[in-house]
């Protein structure tokens, strides 16, 4: 049997490591390697534009989602204040999805993965799903499928790093 996300998050070795840990749904840890300087700038990009062009929420990073496969970390999302609230404050992680979820893609992630924590993000409440490519294109999704531009944030640009 795998580990509870409290026992994982209270480990000190884990804790050392330089990976981003997540769970499957049998609590057994999934390590990825850190994220490069691309992500971590489109990410930083993501949420200066959603900063600027959304209000009532948040926009923050690395957002811990119990999803039907474990813990998820999403790259960046946007969650308005009355789904934030809804978490208890004791809980380490969130078991509804922020409005928007989004996934800066690495060179290790494979398109099936990606559709897979889309599916899971979509089965836990969130209202759209956006990919950012290692270029800065962006795709956006909700349940339905594949949109031409975010319904929620129709501002957000369909290229980042163009600034």
């Amino acid at each position: 049997m795998g580990m509870t996300w409290q026992e994982i998050c209270d480990d000190p070795l884990l804790a050392e490591l330089p990976y981003k840990i997540e769970s499957d749904e049998w609590g057994n840890i999934l390590m990825s390697p850190p994220p490069g300087a691309a992500h971590s700038n489109f990410q930083g990009e993501i949420i200066a534009h959603l900063l600027r062009l959304m209000k009532g929420g948040y926009a923050q990073p690395e957002y811990p989602l119990q999803t039907a496969k474990g813990i998820k970390g999403i790259d960046v999302v946007w969650v308005s204040i009355e789904r934030r609230e809804q978490k208890p404050e004791d809980s380490l992680v969130h078991l509804l999805a922020p409005e928007i979820c989004i996934e800066v893609l690495s060179p290790s992630n494979t398109r099936a993965e990606i559709d897979r924590k889309i599916l899971l993000y979509f089965g836990r409440g969130a209202q759209e799903c956006w990919i950012c490519d290692q270029m800065g294109t962006m795709s956006f999704f909700d349940p339905s499928g594949h949109l031409a531009k975010s319904k929620l944030c129709p501002g957000f640009p369909a290229k980042l790093g163009k600034e």
